[in-house]
């Protein structure tokens, strides 16, 4: 990060944290319980050659690394998205398309669910909700039920301090299993 008119970095990254946690609060407003449904496992199904084939069966491709896993658990707002390290997972209202529009700032304060393979569902999330969308770094943001993911930077696991905040001209709120806001 560079900093303004030769100021210290560390005075400008203390006053943006300030401003940054002022705008949600420093208290924890509610802390993750796990859900009690038990975490689905994808069915695997296993390629073998028809006895009828006369070709060898062609060379396995390189297995695809499995990505993020998006999960719930318990929270104040009701059951919500959360990654695997119990980090809850938010939306952006300002986006109404899979397309990200937070970068620079924003994504400093609300960093994105990223991926490097296709994202796991266990809990109540849904499989078929989730996707990836491409960033303009070339990096894979999760997507689910079309929503890009998104992160508080200043939580720690299980806390859910910024639901319904307002930031960076827009909403964020944390995310249901059926991809929708929660109340």
């Amino acid at each position: 990060m560079r900093s303004r008119a030769g100021a210290p970095r560390s005075a400008v990254l203390l006053v943006l944290g300030g401003v940054v946690l002022a705008s949600c609060g420093g208290e924890p407003t509610g802390t993750a319980e796990p859900a009690t449904s038990a975490p689905s496992t994808p069915a695997v199904a296993s390629e073998s050659p028809s006895p009828a084939s006369t070709t060898p069966p062609s060379e396995p491709s390189e297995p695809t690394e499995p990505g993020r896993t998006i999960t719930t658990a318990g929270s104040e707002f009701g059951v919500m998205l959360f990654d695997d390290a119990q980090q809850a997972i938010y939306l952006f209202d300002s986006e109404t398309t899979s397309t990200p529009a937070c970068y620079g700032e924003c994504a400093a304060a609300w960093p994105p669910v990223l991926t490097t393979g296709p994202p796991q569902a266990t809990g109540e999330a849904r499989p078929e909700l989730l996707g990836t969308t491409p960033r303009d770094d070339g990096s894979l943001q999760v997507t689910y039920a079309g929503h890009p993911l998104y992160y508080y930077a200043h939580e720690g696991p299980g806390q859910v301090l910024c639901h319904d905040v307002r930031d960076f001209g827009g909403t964020w709120l944390v995310v249901t299993p059926a991809g929708t806001a929660a109340p």
